[in-house]
């Protein structure tokens, strides 16, 4: 997942682009999903950080702007999916901000004194899931704001989107 592509007519990339940087790299079946930086490829190797150097030097080369990258397994967004703290409630107000890993001794007094009443935030180890029944776009709590407060690099995507992403790995 690249942060932050596509916004607002900033950092402007075409998904068929985008895939054929990812080919470029060498990875199996790659395929996004709407345009906002989803990707989903085979990969078969097991050093992750070393991915996301090569595809956040390989991003910056081809399309000439720097992208925070966050990479999940399928084995990973399974687990997300499972563990939702908020199953039942409405899934249209339902998100989730992966982290780039794991946030260094964190405080989350500062994020339950800015989220509304009606918000609830439920941290794991490197994802955040956000309930904003109001709209995820009215909220404090936006991919900006957990940055700075947990001091990480992050990327934020709808319920919707995180079940999408699986399933395209299972095809």
């Amino acid at each position: 997942m690249l942060r932050g592509i596509n916004v607002g007519g900033h950092k402007s990339v075409s998904m068929s682009e985008l895939a054929n940087c990812y080919d470029s790299l060498g990875f199996g079946r790659v395929r996004t999903y709407i345009q906002s930086g989803n990707v989903v490829f085979d990969y078969d190797g097991s050093n992750i950080q070393g991915l996301v150097e090569k595809i956040t030097k390989k991003v910056a080369d081809r399309f000439g702007f720097e992208v925070s990258v966050v990479i999940r397994t399928k084995k990973e967004m399974l687990r997300v999916i499972k563990n939702n703290p908020y199953a039942g409630l409405d899934e249209k107000s339902l998100h989730v901000t992966f982290l780039s890993a794991k946030p260094p001794g964190m405080s989350t007094r500062e994020i339950e004194e800015a989220k509304s009443a009606d918000e609830k935030f439920s941290i794991s180890e490197r994802e955040v899931y956000l309930f904003c029944p109001n709209g995820y776009g009215k909220s404090k709590l936006s991919n900006s704001f957990l940055e700075r407060k947990l001091k990480i690099h992050a990327t934020t995507r709808n319920w919707r989107t995180v079940n999408r992403l699986y399933a395209l790995s299972n095809e």
